[in-house]
């Protein structure tokens, strides 16, 4: 068995180490090289990762409305395309997530608040849910499925210009578009338009990384659950039913302790300390972390559901291109 990559190992491996050292350059750029804002202070340096986020969520529903679109054609019609399809928009899925809380990291200390129902946090919260149920439904198995899920996402991508277009739409707390604005006249020069635009660049090698990766896996994901019942089904009959002579738990053993009335009373009634004041910088660092966080657990678990889809081929069948090393 081949497994199906968007991108040759060697080249998927040049534009890992490139995104990687594109977003330490980023940090470099965004934490000190670039002044902190006439009016926002060091609170604007989370526009460097805000932005750039909300450019790949962009990009990944684009990339999944594609796929979509080209798959529900009939003269185009491949598995690739749907592979492709959902795998963009899981990516897009957490990076609206992030988008959405690096927005409330930026908006406490400017706005003073951590939500407001502004027609562009309202839009984009409606797209994240939007997709989640996309993702939803892909995992319900069937005939029909590749189809009704290209349809799903096409009728979900209505509300990306929804959202990019709030601003001019409706009054929001929301400045207009920073460069992309009805004269298409950038509003933001010098060290910080370097920055911001190095920022999309390194979102977007980031998105063609990781979109190799998760295709892959959703390669390896096709038909992963039969087989796995088709295990447990022969281990099952392998090691045959528990004999009369095994003893099983009671219910109290295998019942899990749980705290008293009053342990979970004295609990519910701790004191909690107030909500620390947090200065601009700790707005900025926690925002910066927490990307880097995202990043790397998200990486992490494509990585381990890699390795479990992998397991659960049939012995024999190799995942691996032929000449390519697996990964380690």
């Amino acid at each position: 068995m081949r497994e199906d990559a968007l991108l040759h190992r060697r080249v998927a491996t040049v534009v890992g180490w490139s995104s990687l050292a594109s977003l330490a350059v980023l940090a470099v750029l965004g934490l000190w090289v670039a002044p902190p804002d006439a009016v926002q202070r060091d609170a604007q340096r989370l526009m460097y990762l805000h932005v750039p986020a909300a450019w790949l969520a962009y990009l990944a529903f684009g990339v999944t409305a594609l796929g979509s679109a080209l798959y529900l054609w009939r003269r185009t019609r491949s598995p690739v395309w749907d592979r492709i399809a959902g795998a963009s928009a899981e990516i897009g899925v957490v990076f609206t997530a992030l988008t959405l809380v690096l927005g409330s990291l930026w908006g406490r200390p400017v706005w003073g608040i951590w939500w407001a129902w502004d027609a562009r946090l309202v839009t984009t919260a409606v797209l994240f849910f939007l997709y989640i149920g996309y993702l939803a439904l892909r995992r319900i198995p069937g005939p029909g499925r590749a189809t009704r899920c290209a349809i799903a996402a096409l009728i979900a991508f209505v509300d990306v210009p929804i959202v990019h277009f709030s601003v001019d739409w409706w009054r929001t707390l929301h400045q207009e578009g920073t460069v992309f604005n009805d004269e298409l006249k950038a509003q933001i020069h010098g060290s910080m338009a370097f920055t911001l635009f190095w920022g999309v660049l390194a979102f977007t090698l980031v998105f063609v990384y990781l979109l190799d990766k998760r295709y892959r896996l959703e390669a390896l994901e096709e038909g992963r659950e039969e087989r796995e019942l088709e295990q447990a089904i022969a281990e099952r009959v392998a090691s045959g039913d528990a004999g009369p002579g095994e003893s099983r738990p009671s219910p109290s053993e295998s019942r899990p302790a749980t705290p008293g009335r009053a342990e979970r009373a004295s609990s519910s009634t701790r004191e909690r300390p107030g909500e620390a004041a947090m200065t601009d910088a700790g707005y900025v660092i926690t925002g910066w972390v927490l990307t880097a966080v995202v990043l790397a657990g998200y990486w992490a678990s494509i990585a381990r559901r890699t390795r479990r889809a992998r397991r659960t081929l049939p012995p024999g069948e190799s995942p691996v291109p032929p000449g390519e090393n697996p990964e380690p």
